[in-house]
């Protein structure tokens, strides 16, 4: 088995690297598919050691002929072995696997009502990297079928249902207990509903050489630790605060100052020398209380920002912003500045209200402020989360990071990158301002907009997972202060950390 890829895959670019495999190796569709059959029966032995039957669900295409080599492994061991066959096969190599099947006197059934499952295990081998639209029909029903089932369940390539592209599920999908995925890594098994959906994932490059991957071109790659160190190198012994950089943070109207503060402090735990917080009058004196180290200055109107903005090497806007008049007048002022900004939160609710354009700035949607860049529904950008950060990039340039599972981060030369990192303790109130403050805080250190934006959201999600340990539940935005402290100064790859 072979570590996670670091690249990220579309169901068409596998398609490609198979074709390339086989021009430059001779590893035909029939021999990748008895690889990924065995591969796969191995890793179930290896999960679930007193199994001893299968039912095996299997489509039309690759996918069911990748089940049918399974089914028939387990029988040639003595394993109770029953084959639901959602039509007839389609490709030559699936036949091949079919026939195979059969000379183990194999249990086939023709549909779902010929057969009810009987495995300890089941296999869901139906529509592989092939889900064009939802499930409908027999493979509807099987799909349900399978999730009402109190039996593991394991995804050949991915849970059926599942869009390979996206990560959206344009219908039923299968909840699986483990997910065997070849040849790459597909990008909707890191985001939107992939991680929920297929388990333990586990990929197999099935023995294909290096030259197959040359000249196809990933739709995304991963954020990896060892590079996020590489930005981040020892500091030469007479650096001082100022030359660590110089953050603004702007936000807290009134009775909101909780996000501004929490901001700050993440720009400092990732290492600015200084950070100033403008904020509303009423609470500027209980920021500083809380923070000594944070310069705070009340701000009333638009006008009094011009000094603030002087000698300031990044700025934050938005946490805490507020829709009122007073958030309105301090936004439209950051607009005009030219130095590197994260727009986060309520500056990013102005911002499609009022749409511009920036070459400097980070913005970092979640999926419903994303709704509202791209004037669409959440349920829109849900169903195809690499479509949505691309599309805000495009509209109002810079960098979009999309925050959520797997996040997105679109990056000014056009890539994507993503993070597998984070927990669900990390759905809290305050780790959106928190991870503002970091981006912002790394920025101020002179790592340019894409560099700040994928460090930053590597940081701030391994960081919780880090706080989380065991025990994510009640995990708060402040618990990450102290990860992240530790980990800007670590000058190795903490991926086993």
């Amino acid at each position: 088995m072979n570590k996670l890829s670091g690249f990220l895959y579309t169901g068409t670019q596998i398609a490609k690297i198979e074709r390339r495999a086989a021009d430059i190796a001779g590893l035909d569709s029939w021999t990748l598919m008895q690889r990924a059959g065995q591969c796969a029966f191995q890793l179930l032995q290896a999960k679930w050691p007193k199994a001893r039957s299968l039912t095996v669900w299997c489509g039309a295409g690759n996918n069911g002929g990748d089940g049918y080599v399974m089914a028939s492994m387990a029988a040639q061991l003595g394993w109770a072995v029953e084959v639901i066959a959602l039509g007839e096969p389609s490709t030559k190599p699936a036949r091949c696997a079919l026939q195979e099947a059969t000379q183990h006197s194999l249990r086939v059934a023709p549909s779902l009502t010929a057969a009810s499952p009987r495995g300890t295990v089941l296999v869901d081998a139906l529509l592989g990297t092939g889900l064009t639209r939802a499930p409908e029909g027999d493979f509807r029903a099987a799909i349900e079928c399978m999730n009402e089932q109190a039996r593991p369940v394991v995804s050949l390539d991915l849970p059926s249902g599942l869009n390979a592209d996206s990560g959206g599920t344009p219908g039923v999908a299968v909840s699986a207990d483990l997910t065997v995925t070849f040849v790459g890594m597909k990008l909707g098994l890191q985001t939107g509903r992939g991680p929920d959906l297929c388990g333990s994932l586990v990929f197999d490059r099935l023995g294909l050489p290096g030259g197959a991957y040359d000249e196809v071109q990933s739709v995304a790659r991963l954020i990896e630790g060892d590079w996020v160190a590489r930005l981040l190198p020892p500091r030469p012994a007479g650096l001082h605060k100022g030359g660590a950089g110089h953050v603004l943070v702007l936000g807290g109207a009134e009775g909101m100052s909780g996000a501004a503060r929490i901001c700050a402090a993440g720009a400092f735990r990732v290492g600015a020398g200084l950070v100033t917080l403008a904020t509303h009058s009423s609470h500027s004196a209980i920021a500083n209380i809380e923070m000594p180290e944070l310069m705070v200055q009340a701000v009333g109107e638009r006008s009094s920002l011009a000094r603030l903005f002087s000698g300031k090497r990044a700025l934050v806007v938005g946490p805490g912003l507020g829709q009122g008049a007073w958030g309105r007048d301090l936004f439209a002022a950051c607009l005009e500045q030219s130095m590197p900004r994260v727009i986060d939160a309520d500056a990013l609710n102005r911002l499609a209200e009022e749409p511009a354009r920036g070459a400097d700035w980070v913005l970092t949607p979640h999926s419903g402020e994303a709704a509202r860049l791209l004037g669409c529904s959440i349920a829109e950008v849900e169903a195809d989360r690499p479509w949505a950060v691309n599309e805000i990039r495009k509209r109002y340039g810079g960098v979009c990071v999309l925050k959520g599972v797997g996040t997105l981060v679109a990056v000014t030369d056009g890539s994507v990158w993503l993070c597998d990192r984070g927990n669900p303790g990390m759905a809290s109130a305050g780790m959106g301002d928190l991870l503002a403050g970091v981006i912002g805080g790394l920025l101020a250190q002179g790592l340019s907009a894409s560099q700040a934006a994928c460090a930053g959201v590597w940081l701030h999600a391994s960081a919780g997972d880090l706080a989380a340990g065991e025990y994510p539940r009640g995990l708060v935005a402040r618990d990450l202060l102290e990860p992240l402290r530790r980990l800007v100064n670590r000058s190795c790859d903490v991926d086993d950390q």
